[in-house]
């Protein structure tokens, strides 16, 4: 006895100690899973601030502030042609140069290009203007990293001639890339002139030569005050007056074309700064009462686009005085009138962060191109730095699960791209349409799994004879044991091109199946009595069977005349091109099927037992009080057995959110929101299994990827306890039975 106990305290402990360890581990994967993705949602920091007196020649107004991406070397360009190097971190001077300005010429206006090409132009008082570009070369002698700043001449030293007059350039707007150069100016007498020059190198002798294409556009608005080319030089944006700005096409450089003029600010509100974000498609507006929006060209008809103001952020404290974009990302940071400065993200519609810096409005403001930084200049000419760490800045909560209108989208959708072949794509993180395609699929398997296993359960343990239940369980339960990789290439490679080419056969078998062996069963009664007792109670099943073959074979057969008939031979292209519906080969219909397939044993063999566990006496006491065995199966059966189904269903439900490899192999992966079963879909789990090995440790994609893990893990646990709560509500109502 004392033996019995000994071994009875043992298991129990044993039993606890397996118990607890299941529950530590769920919890140390849950907090490995938030400990991953908390940083997403933490604000940035802000460290290393610095300020000091503005570097290098102050009777120079200061055109930019920029630096290299090691954020070790900052620059200030002034708007007289002095270029500073300086330490970023404590101003002190490294270096100086003069941008060479021809002599009897002086510089009147400058400009900047976009932040990526570190590009700047001079315009001069005789009509000529000079691009200049900073490098930044990197050596490493005795093993340190040495960064040495210089300067090129994308077109040659020598001036371009922009106005054939000679007359000085009052405004200037430039952008540069390996492709060209394109600058666009405004001259003292308020002439709007366009200049392409295209530098060719000849490579057998290394003689370089420019190509010039100049014009002036006629009807130049009154009043400009700021041109802007966008990146790819085939845009030019003219603010004028107090807010309104007018868009041309510039692609053919002799003959600009004027697309349309709006107005960027309400009629109470003046542009005070404007700015095109990195890729050259979206402007950033900013404005005398703190307001800032983002606009970009939306497609409306055929091959025309308009000018639409897609978001608007929120106001800064004061006026808007100064802006930069960041090189590559899509935030910004401003600065207004009273001394404070802000950093945004764009898509994610985030203020990221404000500070006060100064009392002075800030005038000038710069990025270092990894994003790690700022740098801000005051009226007092004071010049503010300081580290940024700011990785994830394009997670919010709006474009993790709401519409986002993206660049070059006509309208805002559910978007999950997380990378591409050009370095101007931006990523596109909605979890929603993963979040849709995994209940889309959970669906479309449960519509097919729950009938078949649980009517199956039904009649195996109620109705079938035990000789045939011995024979049927078993296979079915082995069944569950089949590598679902094995059921995805066989959805994906067989089963998919069978739906295609049958596809009417398909969904008559789906919709009069049942019909079909409602219709056998009543035949069946039909029968001659002698007949039926021949057969045995209980094995009605295996006459069912063939049948069910025959009737899916007939409807096969059946659905060529019909398609022909009425489809024009090809029900697929009829729905595609005809009714309208996205047709897929591999599509919901499909991973219904073989994801059903998947399911099914795991429901079917805990239902099963469920069923048969109902005590025979109240099945006994149901009969005898003359009850028909339909009435006591749907009255005391069903009801006894209804905790254990329902485990079941739940059971498979999870199977069913969880798969991975039926629904990458027999689906598009296409991440849309459509219910259609034509369309194909891509789920969270899938998501994960396609994308995790190309994600960078650390960076977005990847804390997404575990966020969409988490996602998982918190539906599943909601849906468990909420089954284990209707469970035990189950078992509680109908235990005293």
């Amino acid at each position: 006895m004392s033996r019995r106990l000994l071994i009875d305290k043992l298991f129990e402990k044993l039993m606890t100690f397996g118990g607890l360890s299941v529950i530590v581990a769920v919890s140390a994967i849950f907090v490995y899973l938030v400990s991953v993705v908390v940083p997403l949602f933490m604000p940035p920091g802000v460290d290393h601030r610095q300020q000091f007196a503005t570097p290098g020649d102050k009777a120079q107004t200061t055109l930019s502030l920029t630096g290299e991406e090691q954020r070790e070397i900052g620059s200030r360009v002034g708007a007289g042609g002095a270029i500073t190097f300086f330490k970023f971190a404590t101003g002190e001077q490294i270096a100086q140069t003069q941008v060479p300005v021809p002599a009897g010429a002086t510089v009147t206006s400058a400009d900047i290009g976009e932040r990526r090409s570190f590009a700047q132009g001079f315009g001069l008082s005789d009509g000529r203007v000079i691009l200049v570009k900073q490098s930044f070369a990197v050596s490493f002698p005795n093993n340190k990293r040495v960064i040495t700043p210089a300067l090129e001449y994308p077109v040659g030293e020598a001036p371009v001639s922009v106005d054939p007059q000679g007359k000085p350039i009052k405004l200037l707007g430039i952008q540069q890339s390996e492709e060209g150069s394109t600058l666009a100016a405004v001259t003292e007498d308020g002439r709007l002139l366009l200049s392409a020059v295209n530098v060719s190198t000849n490579a057998m002798t290394g003689e370089t030569k420019s190509e010039v294409q100049q014009s002036e556009i006629p009807s130049a608005p009154v009043g400009i005050r700021q041109l802007l080319i966008e990146s790819k030089q085939r845009e030019l944006y003219v603010l004028h007056g107090e807010r309104k700005l007018a868009r041309f096409n510039i692609s053919n450089k002799s003959s600009p074309v004027l697309l349309e003029t709006i107005e960027l600010a309400p009629a109470d509100q003046k542009v005070t700064a404007l700015t095109m974000l990195s890729g050259g498609f979206s402007l950033i507006v900013g404005t005398d009462k703190g307001g800032l929006s983002q606009w970009f060209p939306v497609r409306t008809e055929g091959a025309n686009f308009a000018l639409k103001r897609i978001r608007d952020f929120k106001s800064m404290p004061a006026g808007i005085t100064a802006m930069s974009a960041e090189f590559f990302r899509k935030g910004f940071i401003v600065g207004d009138s009273t001394g404070n400065l802000g950093s945004y993200f764009a898509t994610s519609q985030r203020q990221l962060f404000v500070e006060k810096l100064s009392d002075k409005p800030i005038t000038v403001l710069g990025v270092p191109p990894r994003g790690n930084g700022y740098m801000a200049q005051d009226q007092a000419g004071r010049v503010y730095t300081a580290s940024v760490d700011n990785h994830y800045p394009e997670v919010s909560f709006s474009s993790l699960w709401s519409k986002v209108w993206y660049e070059s989208y006509e309208e805002p959708d559910y978007v999950w791209q997380s990378s591409a072949s050009n370095a101007d794509f931006e990523p596109k993180f909605s979890l929603a349409p993963l979040t849709y395609g995994t209940i889309k699929a959970a669906t479309y398997a449960m519509m097919v799994a729950m009938p078949l296993a649980i009517l199956g359960a039904i009649f195996t343990a109620y109705f079938m004879t035990q000789r045939m239940r011995e024979i049927v369980k078993p296979t079915i339960e082995v069944m569950a044991a089949l590598p679902t990789v094995v059921l995805g290439f066989l959805a994906g490679l067989w089963l998919a091109p069978l739906v295609e080419n049958n596809l009417a056969g398909v969904l008559m078998s789906l919709l009069m199946l049942p019909l079909a062996m409602v219709v056998a069963s009543y035949i069946w009664h039909l029968m001659p009595r002698g007949l039926v007792e021949r057969v045995g109670l209980g094995w009605e099943a295996a006459l069912l069977m063939p049948i069910v073959v025959v009737v899916i074979w007939g409807f096969f057969q059946l659905g060529h005349p019909l398609e022909a008939a009425f489809f024009g031979g090809d029900l697929p292209h009829w729905l595609s091109n005809t009714a309208g519906i996205s047709f897929e080969q591999r599509n919901s219909l499909v991973v219904g099927i073989a994801m059903g397939f998947a399911v099914t044993p795991a429901i079917f063999s805990i239902a099963e037992d469920a069923i048969f566990s109902v005590p025979k006496s109240l099945t006994s006491g149901s009969l005898a009080l003359g009850a028909t065995p339909w009435q006591t199966m749907m009255g005391v059966v069903l009801l006894t057995a209804s905790p254990g189904i329902f485990s079941a269903v739940m059971i498979g439900l999870g199977r069913a959110v969880g798969e991975t490899m039926i629904v990458l192999m027999a689906t598009g992966n296409t991440a849309v929101m459509d219910f259609s079963m034509f369309s194909g879909f891509r789920t969270l789990s899938a998501n994960i299994g396609v994308e995790m090995p190309e994600a960078g440790v650390g960076e977005t994609h990847y804390r997404l990827l575990f966020l969409s893990a988490l996602v998982l893990f918190a539906f599943t646990f909601l849906v468990n306890t909420l089954a284990e709560l209707i469970r035990q509500r189950l078992r509680e109502k109908y235990s005293t039975i």
